[in-house]
């Protein structure tokens, strides 16, 4: 079972007895001096920034009318609580108040209060959520002159360094974990969107999700977010986003417009497997192998073609389509990339622009108010870069849900961002417009086809 988690971290270093393991110096103890040695000067910095989270949903609604409608009940569960909580801890990383945290921990909520180590509470607004990599920045109200951690260069790890998770598991009080990473690139985690993540042995819980994973110098390597485990328990295995990834997201939120601005690739990749590796002589199953391109992307300009099997990114190994992800997600907008492929043999390196990807046809954002399943979503067009926001594949019509407003009717329906609509009575939606318009239809039956992760349904549901 796979139960998400958290830790939190803190500040700057001083001078003290790990100064020879801040250095990098790897060796064993020298002496029975050293054996003794301390975590507490890098804690003491540290603690300061870890913060608790607490989240709340307050809803008035009525009763969801579509409950009890089979259809309803299979495709989207049952009603919703009339008030969900959710507690979890983030981490401090700017002087103003900007606070990091798992998007997990404040998805859904509209009351979001955070609590500092020292037992100051100031009320938080959210600045920017991003589910592709279950993060989310949330700003401190009022106050000023935060402590705060800065973030590591999360590719500097290596398996076997000493990292401290710092965190409120169980609602106990803030508590001090310690353990080493035991994995730099573990995929394949089934988390997120982008599933390359640091692996530690370091003690997480559940009510640690969204604090941080710090090196000995006191620096953020790793926001916490998940452990593998069949009791609910610590058992060694946990996964926390790399620095790295969150310095994208945290950039995007600095820059304003809600939205992480990602590079886009425009094209499809595949793992490796043994069997295609002897077809393409490789010597090994490793990289990401090109399988569809779209025209005229960034891809397709920069000359790959199909079967192309990516092997670096700028100098780092890539493993498999995952590792990929990660390393071309995490370079900014408006440079380039450089690339090893190897084709039919022969290694060779290509440039790659870092582009957004197009809005074509613009989103044109409609929420519905009319009285319908639809009252409180929110839908924008479909688009290269909607679909590249919301994780949609294989699907290039229909509108696209952004949002579903709290307490909403379409809440209680139980639509969720990425939904792609499809038709309602027997309509075709082409644009937000045809949605808003179908929406305001009287009509006693609602038949809608829509597609949820890849799957086309359709349901019935009465007026």
């Amino acid at each position: 079972m796979l139960v998400l988690v958290c830790l939190g971290l803190g500040q700057a270093h001083a001078q003290g007895p790990l100064d020879f393991l801040r250095r990098g110096e790897a060796r064993p103890p020298a002496s029975k001096a050293e054996i003794s040695l301390s975590f507490a000067p890098v804690v003491k910095k540290a603690a300061p920034a870890v913060v608790n989270i607490y989240a709340s949903q307050r809803s008035n609604r009525a009763r969801n009318p579509f409950e009890g409608d089979p259809f309803f009940e299979r495709f989207f569960g049952g009603a919703p609580e009339r008030a969900r909580q959710s507690v979890g801890s983030g981490v401090i990383l700017a002087r103003d108040g900007l606070v990091v945290t798992n998007n997990h921990v404040i998805e859904g909520m509209n009351e979001i209060k955070v609590s500092l180590a020292d037992r100051r509470e100031y009320e938080a607004s959210l600045v920017l959520r991003d589910p592709k990599t279950d993060l989310a920045v949330l700003k401190l109200k009022g106050g000023a002159d935060f402590p705060f951690l800065d973030l590591g260069n999360s590719d500097e790890l290596e398996v076997g360094d000493l990292v401290l998770a710092i965190g409120n598991p169980f609602g106990v009080g803030q508590t001090v974990t310690q353990g080493i990473i035991s994995a730099v690139a573990r995929t394949q985690v089934g988390i997120s969107d982008y599933q390359f993540f640091l692996q530690t042995d370091a003690a997480i819980n559940p009510g640690n999700s969204g604090g941080a994973l710090v090196d000995m110098a006191g620096r953020v390597m790793g926001i916490n977010t998940a452990i593998f485990s069949r009791s609910g328990g610590s058992h060694g295995i946990g996964f926390a986003i790399p620095a790295n990834m969150v310095a994208s997201v945290l950039a995007s939120a600095r820059e304003g417009g809600g939205v992480v601005r990602r590079p886009w690739f425009g094209a499809s990749l595949q793992p490796v497997t043994p069997e295609l590796a002897e077809t393409l002589s490789l010597s090994r199953p490793v990289g990401a192998l090109v399988a569809n391109l779209v025209p005229g992307g960034p891809a397709e300009a920069a000359g790959l073609r199909r079967l192309d099997v990516i092997t670096k990114v700028d100098g780092h190994a890539i493993d498999d389509p995952d590792g990929f992800g990660f390393r071309f997600a995490t370079r900014p907008v408006g440079g380039t990339v450089k690339m090893v492929i190897l084709r039919a043999g022969k290694t060779q390196e290509v440039t790659v622009a870092l582009k957004g990807a197009p809005e074509v046809p613009p989103r044109q954002p409609v929420t519905v108010a009319a009285a319908s399943p639809f009252r409180g979503l929110t839908v924008v067009n479909n688009s290269p870069a909607t679909r590249e926001e919301f994780s949609v594949s294989g699907m290039d019509d229909g509108v696209i849900v952004s949002a579903v407003e709290a307490g909403s009717t379409a809440e209680q329906v139980g639509f969720r961002p990425g939904d792609v609509l499809l038709a309602i009575n027997g309509q075709r939606l082409s644009d937000t417009a045809s949605l808003d318009r179908a929406a305001r239809s009287r009509t006693s039956l609602w038949r809608i086809v829509f597609n949820r992760d890849g799957q086309t349904l359709t349901t019935t549901l009465g007026g």
